[in-house]
């Protein structure tokens, strides 16, 4: 069988890969174009891509003998779902090992926003530093502070458990009621409450219709002005464009970002505004996560082309 790999692995993992397929994979350190995995996958039986390759209809009908798109990410947002099982294609992603990693990403991104690491370290990097003053740089405490969580999977979980071990008061929205939580202390509330109430609105929401600017301008200016945004999850569960406008105007204090709607690409005026801290999507980018996701991907891509379940199937639906 044959497969494409759209960026380098382990070489311990593409060695497994070899030795049970035909393997072609992209060696640049660049994402292959559209117009490149099309032509790749007309001959193929499994993709191993990441979240930042389409894998759309146009992909998946140029793919005449796929069998398998192994997404290695937690989200799948990028791959067309439907249409794959129409086709009777299996999807499989990666979730769960990046759990902590982006949990402490988080977290690190609240201290960093309310404590104005970046505004200081630039500072002290331009030599502007003349000495202790009672009224330079003053930040934001978190201890008592109220953070409102966004979607309480297992990444938000764990903010939500590691902010309470910081003295924070933790609320969240989500589908269903998590007792796990509710058992801490951490208690569910409505969005439009949450938004009203919170000192910083962490996101951790997957990507779906349902989603999409899920915040937009109505629900900034519910928050405080005092407030501060942060998302590491899906770039477009923000209204990009209405973001920009409360941070300008100050209608919020400020935003911590990982993420953005239309990636790579982050907009300049998002970039010259300096209430927000901007991080290029390294939510997983731990040595040891992003071996795991890998791992993870390939175990997916095995399984389903050795007429096993993959251990992460994310459209059941295929197998009736």
């Amino acid at each position: 069988m044959k497969i494409y790999v759209t960026r380098k692995l382990a070489d311990d993992l593409l060695q497994i890969l070899k030795e049970k397929f035909e393997v072609e994979i992209n060696v640049r350190d660049e994402a292959p174009s559209k117009e490149e995995i099309i032509e790749k996958v007309r001959d193929k039986d499994g993709i191993i891509c990441l979240l930042t390759d389409k894998i759309d209809k146009d992909v998946i009908d140029a793919g005449k003998n796929l069998k398998v798109i192994s997404n290695c990410a937690a989200g799948y947002d990028n791959v067309d779902v439907e249409y794959a099982t129409k086709k009777k294609i299996m999807v499989t992603n990666t979730p769960g090992v990046l759990t902590e990693a982006v949990a402490e990403l988080t977290i690190g991104m609240i201290i960093a926003i309310a404590r104005r690491f970046i505004e200081a370290d630039k500072l002290s990097r331009e030599g502007r530093f003349k000495g202790w003053d009672l009224y330079f740089m003053l930040g934001t405490e978190l201890n008592g502070k109220t953070l409102g969580i966004i979607g309480a999977g297992k990444i938000g979980s764990s903010v939500a458990k590691k902010a309470k071990c910081l003295g924070m008061n933790v609320i969240y929205y989500s589908r269903n009621k998590k007792e796990e939580l509710e058992k801490i202390g951490i208690h569910f509330k409505p969005l439009d409450e949450l938004l009203r109430i919170s000192d910083f609105v962490s996101i951790h929401t997957p990507l779906t219709k349902e989603t999409y600017h899920l915040i937009g301008e109505r629900e900034l200016n519910l928050m405080k002005k005092e407030a501060f945004l942060i998302n590491t999850a899906r770039g477009a569960v923000i209204d990009e464009k209405a973001l920009i406008k409360a941070l300008k105007e100050k209608r919020i204090k400020g935003a911590a970002l990982d993420v953005y709607e239309k990636e790579p690409y982050i907009p300049e005026e998002l970039r010259k505004l300096e209430n927000v801290l901007l991080l290029p999507h390294i939510g997983s980018a731990t040595w040891l996560t992003r071996y795991k996701m890998m791992k993870l991907a390939v175990e997916n891509l095995i399984d389903a082309l050795s007429g096993k379940i993959p251990r992460f199937l994310v459209n059941k639906e295929v197998l009736k």
